[in-house]
């Protein structure tokens, strides 16, 4: 039981429904993650570990995070460490590099993506349920 917990009696969102991350750290990585897309959604997020504004998105995107596993597979990938990898989502799956971004792949296409401020748990559910 975590402090939120022992304090107020509650559950905490955040508490039960921690991200479950798979690290992006290879091309190999890549290639799984869009076979596996055939099978579950799944959502890349590149973060730069220099970036302010890329930390707080990826604060704000796991303190919301209310999905399992079973509606989405979660990727992180550390684009300062991994850039190869970056350039290689751009090149596959055609889309424009940016950082902090999450990428929506079904079918094995990028059916969606965004960036910065505009990333959001509520946007990337519409878009799982509308696809």
């Amino acid at each position: 039981m975590g402090l939120f917990s022992k304090l107020t009696g509650k559950t905490n969102t955040a508490e039960t429904q921690a991200i479950q991350w798979h690290e992006l750290t290879t091309e190999a990585d890549l290639e799984a993650l869009i076979e596996r897309s055939n099978t579950v959604p799944c959502v890349i997020f590149k973060h730069s570990t220099r970036c302010s504004i890329s930390s707080m998105a990826k604060g704000r995107f796991e303190r919301n995070w209310d999905l399992d596993g079973t509606e989405i597979e979660p990727y992180y990938l550390d684009l300062i460490a991994y850039r190869p990898v970056s350039n290689k989502i751009a090149e596959t799956l055609g889309v424009v590099h940016q950082s902090p971004q999450i990428i929506l792949i079904k079918d094995g296409k990028a059916i969606y993506d965004t960036s910065h401020n505009d990333i959001n748990i509520a946007d990337l559910k519409t878009q799982i349920n509308n696809s």
